[in-house]
């Protein structure tokens, strides 16, 4: 006899008790996360409607996918069209009239085949426009300037790379565009003071001006400083201005919180006190690759109480200079000294003591600093959030177990190329809050130090181990079990890693990144597991991976619908494992050097296939053996050729890397 039904088998729909403001609180917290929006889409119709109209933001894989989503979501205020090369007029039309009145922001940095007659449909129909990228679009001219600056709503515009507009388009968008506040004009080579000048004088909310490698000079500065709301400033690569012309400036800007003068080689002390005289507002000043580091220049900053980064990459140093920085009564949380010529022990005693609220330091290839210095900052400088020091070869591994057991509020540490071994990652253990540490070409480490990593970083989500030579599938499978956010882990050309660490790693669901080149007892079993399991799996080297075969791409075609770019050179992979992989719609970039089992007809096949290509790497044997037509298909859909030629190479280990090895302490 049959059970009579209960009142749930009864209910056609078990979702119909939830209201519509529930599902909205469900969808918030569902976030951005285009699969999981799917899934929540597939559970009922009233799921799928809800969230149609919830959505705000879109970032479709193909410029012909749009028309699709017209109807579907009715309420985009977020276009990102950056995935999509080719996209013509007649697209941004369709986009205006279907989201004429919803359309606030779009970014076309990655788009071409517009011009200015699709721009003025877009402005023209979406008057609610606040944000427009144009990034990158060299051929796009003063008449797309014009046609922008019909946009009477704007505030966001970016057009860096647009080398083609000159400063008549610029006083267009100037007139017309008055309610702008954060501008990119970085590398519009055309573009003069004149252009400049008038988006000064013209556009008064201006927060933020980026006229990185212009050819300016101080004429266009004077208007600039009188913005009065001005907070960020970038005049990178600006070789123009010099001392004699900056001296000459009587504005100031009381408003301006961050400058950028990287690589303004002509710019000392003096200019530099021209520019920010009266700045009390400034918190960030960047001075890579620029004026040395003298007494003159560091009294100049003494002037900014509220200075907290500071950021000096690549210059010469002076100890004396740093010597009147350590003597700033200042509450500096970010200090920068990658490459920096000069910088030794004395330089560096001078400044913790003064600098204890410091949160971030970078020493990157600070090769003359010792011990002496690591001592100096791990007593002093205990708040760190953030130590990079890459190749700082006279530091030994006693140092780096001081760093862990004084500096445990961590959460950023590159200690790449350095003599840190077991002990070392033991103390670094302590750094409960750690999220990206960088170990590569680290070659005392084993899988005893991995284990302590594993054990008590719970939050990492960043590992390189490129190199590390003598770590196993063991301190691998330790970080995959104490570490299950993991979402990224450069393990390359490490002999003794095998399929067991893939599948340790299967279990960490988040992981995006794989790096394995060069991984020789690697294969296709660890590879298909890896596939199974971690679905967001973005970005995946298998290099010289010469056990992976096609067994390998059938399940990452069918599970790893998230992979972007993929590189197979050297790899066991034919015409039949490629064609699979072609049918991953988000994947945007291949190598394919060296694939001896590949034919010019299952390459030009899988290429015809996967339609989301933007960039593929190819040996330049397969130029004349594919069909010709192939070439105008692939760059008319936005996709870019690059053709190499190198010869096959048997070697795991590059000279380069042996003449590295030949140069460390240990080798001679």
């Amino acid at each position: 006899m049959k059970e009579p039904r209960t009142s749930i088998t009864k209910m056609a729909n078990p979702f119909d008790i939830l209201t519509e403001e529930i599902i909205l609180a469900i969808l918030d917290h569902v976030g951005d996360d285009p699969f999981s929006k799917r899934s929540f889409s597939s559970v009922c119709k009233s799921f799928y409607y809800i969230e149609s109209r919830h959505r705000r933001g879109l970032k479709p894989l193909r410029s012909d996918l749009l028309s699709r989503t017209f109807h579907r979501y009715p309420s985009i205020s977020h276009l990102d069209l950056s995935l999509c090369p080719f996209v013509d007029d007649n697209a941004l039309k369709a986009v205006s009239l279907a989201w004429n009145t919803t359309l606030r922001s779009i970014n076309l940095s990655r788009s071409r085949a517009f011009s200015s007659i699709g721009l003025s449909s877009l402005v023209g129909n979406c008057v609610g426009l606040v944000e427009i990228d144009l990034s990158n679009r060299t051929e796009l001219t003063d008449s797309a300037a014009k046609a922008i600056a019909e946009a009477k709503s704007l505030e966001r515009l970016s057009l860096s790379r647009c080398k083609s507009i000159t400063d008549i388009g610029i006083g267009c968008v100037a007139v017309g565009c008055k309610k702008l506040k954060f501008v990119s004009l970085r590398w519009c080579l055309r573009v003069t003071d004149l252009g400049v000048g008038l988006i000064a004088m013209k556009c008064k909310e201006i927060r933020s001006l980026d006229l990185s490698y212009l050819l300016i000079t101080e004429k266009c500065l004077s208007h600039i400083l009188k913005l009065q709301h001005l907070e960020d400033l970038v005049l990178e690569g600006c070789h123009s201005l010099d001392d004699e012309g900056l001296a000459t400036l009587n504005y100031s800007s009381k408003s301006i919180k961050m400058i950028n003068l990287s690589h303004c080689q002509n710019v000392s002390h003096i200019g530099l006190s021209s520019l920010t005289n009266g700045a009390e507002s400034l918190k960030q000043l960047i001075l890579a690759y620029g004026p040395a580091v003298t007494t003159d220049l560091a009294k100049c900053l003494h002037n900014f109480s509220g200075l907290r980064s500071i950021k000096l990459d690549g210059c010469l140093v002076r100890s004396s200079g740093i010597k009147v920085i350590g003597q700033w009564q200042s509450s500096l949380e970010e200090l920068s000294f990658s490459k920096c010529k000069g910088l030794t022990d004395e330089c560096l005693s001078f400044l913790p003591q003064t600098l204890k609220q410091l949160r971030k330091l970078d020493i990157t290839c600070c090769r003359n600093i010792t011990d002496a210095s690591i001592d100096s900052i791990t007593k002093s400088c205990t708040s760190l959030t953030s130590l990079k020091m890459e190749s700082c070869s006279l530091v030994s591994k006693d140092a780096f177990v001081l760093i862990g057991q004084c500096c445990q509020l961590l959460e950023e540490l590159d200690v790449t190329d350095n003599e840190v071994d077991n002990e070392g990652l033991k103390a670094f253990s302590r750094c409960s809050k750690l999220r990206s540490l960088k170990l590569g070409i680290c070659l005392n480490i084993a899988d005893d130090g991995l284990v302590n990593i594993g054990n008590d970083c719970s939050k990492l989500k960043e590992i390189d181990l490129y190199r590390c030579s003598g770590i196993t599938d063991r301190g691998i499978a330790a970080i995959a079990r104490g570490c299950p956010a993991l979402e990224m882990i450069n393990i390359a050309y490490n002999k003794k890693i095998t399929d067991l660490s893939l599948t340790s790693l299967a279990r960490c669901s988040s992981l995006k990144v794989l790096e394995i080149r060069g991984c020789l007892c690697v294969s296709s079993v660890g590879l298909k597991a890896i596939a199974r399991e971690c679905r967001k799996l973005a970005v995946l080297d298998i290099k010289k991976c010469f056990n992976v075969n096609d067994d390998a791409m059938l399940p990452l075609a069918q599970f790893s619908q998230n992979l972007e770019q993929i590189n197979l050179s050297y790899c066991s992979v034919t015409d039949v494992g490629l064609l699979s992989l072609a049918r991953i719609n988000r994947l945007r970039t291949m190598t394919l050097l060296h694939l001896t089992g590949l034919t010019p007809n299952g390459l030009a096949a899988a290429l015809f296939t996967c339609g989301s290509l933007t960039k593929v790497k190819l040996h330049t044997s397969f130029k004349p053996l594919l069909p010709q037509n192939i070439f105008k298909y692939m760059e008319a859909r936005g996709c870019v050729f690059h053709w190499r030629d190198k010869a096959f190479q048997v070697e795991i280990d590059p000279k380069g890397w042996q003449l590295q090895l030949e140069r460390r302490p240990e080798a001679s």
